[in-house]
Order: structure tokens, then C-alpha cells, then sequence
């Protein structure tokens, strides 16, 4: 086994967890990592994130090796909400937050893990391959840091982002496509007391539609939901517009396909009905990918953990990731577990031997 150290790998997480970094809020643990990355000894570039979703910025590192082989890791760095003020408890070896925040071990425990088997690695003075890392921004509301990455700054052929849970050995090589819905119905408003019978009611319109639409659980490899509905002025009228956000996702494109056309022409069909307009944007949010169990790189990942003593299982996920923005660009990626638990929750907590365990294969991967 190697020498890990895990009071400086919890140490340094702790700090990052510390830094305030919700989704567009990035630039503060985006200039910390820049340098810390260089006290490394890697070449690091800052990459813009065009609009104005971010003071944040992607960062680019390379760290040359004399072994044979290149890897990237990727993290993000930013955090979904209530991530202020995270104060970080540690109890029987499972570090949580107070309570009243998330912890952000999403997705700092894997920036963490490879900046600690570096600092082993080199404590150590041991040869490595080439290590490239791309850690991004805004990666919880739409992976639009990823989506803007520089992939040309990538040399590696292969990739590997550490943003997922389960136990480790965990690896995710199937993951859904997204596609986002965003409807408005237009009714006719009306005095709900005096003519009700004169408007439309843009609500009645999709409850209809609504009512006929399958949501929800469809298949093993499908789901669709609507997640926000906003409309409607006063109780005395006759609610003129509705404006309401669903998604669909399935590991299947043609299924993926289905399920949105689906959704989309159970709307149309009751807007006619009740003489309501309706306008559907329907966007790509991310493709789905799949990487066969006997690929090289599932395979050597396999192999790594086994040389730790980890037995590593292949498994698909009902989330996106950064890694479905990277194999929708042409590298292969597969995303790891750090033992991350109740993401997105209060109750988040992260155990200090995964992440341990985690930094272990990435530095017995670099040195193998």
C-alpha cells in the first residue's frame, strides 16, 4: 500500500469544503487550485467560461511524467446550494457538514484525492505518467463548464472524472442523455366570476395534457419529469399562461426520442383541444454514453483497484456528468466513485477511508 496521508488529505479537502463556491461563484477556490496546482510543479492555464454565468473559470493542468501513458482527472469545483458557510464536522471518521448545508464533498473530495496522490508521488520521489487535470465550473446547473472546455488542451486519449458515489471500485460507463422541456401555454384570461366560460385556463391545459402524459418511472433505462410550474395572477381570473420546465432521459437515444415526442404532442393535443396555445422549447441537455465492460480503459482502471486490493464493478447511472461531455467530444471517460453519500442534501457525508481508498488508485494508477 502506499503512504497516503490522510490528516493532509482531509486537511486540504476541509480547506476547499471551507471556500464558498456555489454554482457561478467559482473564482475564489478556482485562483486557490491554480496555485496550488503550480506549487505542484504543473503548467496551469485558466480557461475563460464565455457569458456571464461565472466570475469563475475552468483550470488546464499538465504534470509531464518519464512512465509511459497519459491520464486526465476531472473534478468541478462548484457546489449546488446551501453551500455558504460550509462547516465541516468530523465524527467516527465520517466527515459531514454542521447540518445546515451541504458538505460539498460533491465534487471536492475528487479534486482533493489527486492533488494528495500527487503530493505522495512526489514526497516519494516516484515515476509517473503524464497527469493532465481539467477541473470545471458551473457543472451542477447544466455542465456548461465542461461544455466550454478547451478539449484541445487535452492530450490524453483517456479520462477519468471522480463525481459519483456508491462504494469504491465503483464505475460508471453507461450514463443517460437529457433533453429539457420548457412549455408555455397561452389561455385567454376571463373574470372568473362573471364569464369564466369566456377564457381558457392555461392550467386546465396542462392538467389535461398532464393526466395523458407518461412521467415519471417509464422503462428500466427511462424516466421524464416536470419539475417547475409557474402561473396564474389572481383567484378572480382565469388563469391566462403557464409556463412549466420537464426533462426526459434514457440511456436509449431512441427511446430518449420517443418519450420527448411524446411529451410534446400530449401537450399540443390538449391545447387544441381547449383552444389554448402552446410553445415548446426542446433542447439537448447532454448525450448519453456507454463504454463496453472489455475496453482498454474500463479494463486497466479494473486492474488498478485489484492491485489495491478493491473488487471494481461497471455500472449505469440515471445522472449526467461532466465525463457525458467529454465522450460527446471524443474522449473516452468514465466516472469514478469517491464514496461520496446524500449529494445535494444536508445530510452529505463523505467516510475518510473512501477517500482515502479513492486517492490510493489514483496514485497506484500514475505509478503503475
Amino acid at each position: 500500500m502506499t503512504k497516503i496521508n490522510p490528516q493532509r488529505l482531509v486537511e486540504h479537502f476541509i480547506s476547499l469544503v471551507k471556500i464558498d463556491s456555489e454554482s457561478g461563484n467559482e473564482e475564489a477556490v478556482a485562483e486557490a487550485l491554480a496555485e496550488q496546482l503550480g506549487e505542484l510543479g504543473f503548467e496551469v492555464t485558466k480557461l475563460a467560461v464565455p457569458g456571464e454565468i461565472t466570475n469563475g473559470f475552468n483550470i488546464y493542468g499538465k504534470l509531464a511524467g518519464s512512465l509511459a501513458g497519459s491520464i486526465a482527472f476531472s473534478s468541478h469545483m462548484d457546489t449546488v446550494t446551501p453551500g455558504n458557510g460550509i462547516e465541516p464536522v468530523i465524527e467516527d471518521g465520517i466527515i459531514r457538514s454542521k447540518g445546515d448545508t451541504i458538505l460539498g464533498g460533491d465534487d471536492k473530495s475528487g479534486i482533493a484525492a489527486v492533488m494528495e496522490a500527487i503530493r505522495c508521488i512526489q514526497e516519494q520521489g516516484e515515476a509517473h505518467k503524464t497527469i493532465e487535470v481539467a477541473f470545471t465550473v458551473f457543472e451542477e446547473r447544466g455542465m456548461h463548464g465542461a461544455k466550454s472546455f478547451d478539449i484541445s488542451k487535452i492530450e490524453s486519449s483517456q479520462a477519468i472524472v471522480l463525481d459519483s458515489g456508491g462504494p469504491i471500485g465503483t464505475i460508471i460507463t453507461t450514463a443517460p442523455g437529457q433533453q429539457s422541456l420548457k412549455i408555455t401555454i397561452k389561455g385567454k384570461p376571463a373574470h372568473a366570476g362573471l364569464e369564466p366560460e369566456a377564457g381558457v385556463n392555461a392550467l386546465t391545459v396542462a392538467a389535461d395534457a398532464i393526466s395523458k402524459m407518461q412521467l415519471s418511472r417509464i422503462d428500466e433505462e427511462t424516466t421524464a419529469n416536470i419539475g417547475v410550474v409557474q402561473g396564474g395572477q389572481a383567484t378572480n381570473i382565469v388563469m391566462p399562461e403557464l409556463y412549466i420546465e420537464a426533462e426526459a432521459r434514457s440511456l436509449n437515444d431512441d427511446k430518449l426520442a420517443k418519450q420527448v415526442a411524446h411529451m410534446v404532442s400530449t401537450f399540443e393535443a390538449a391545447a387544441q383541444k381547449h383552444g389554448a396555445i402552446v410553445e415548446i422549447d426542446s433542447s439537448r441537455s447532454y448525450n448519453a454514453y456507454h463504454i463496453a465492460d472489455d475496453d482498454a480503459h474500463v479494463l486497466e482502471i479494473k486492474d488498478t483497484f485489484a492491485a489495491i486490493g478493491i473488487d471494481a464493478m461497471t455500472k449505469p447511472t440515471g445522472g449526467g456528468s461532466d465525463a457525458n461531455i467529454f465522450n460527446a467530444n471524443g474522449l473516452k471517460t468514465v466516472n469514478l466513485s469517491t464514496g461520496m453519500a446524500k449529494v445535494h442534501t444536508t445530510d452529505e457525508f463523505i467516510a475518510v477511508a473512501d477517500m482515502v481508498a479513492i486517492t490510493d488508485f489514483i496514485h497506484c494508477y500514475l505509478t503503475r
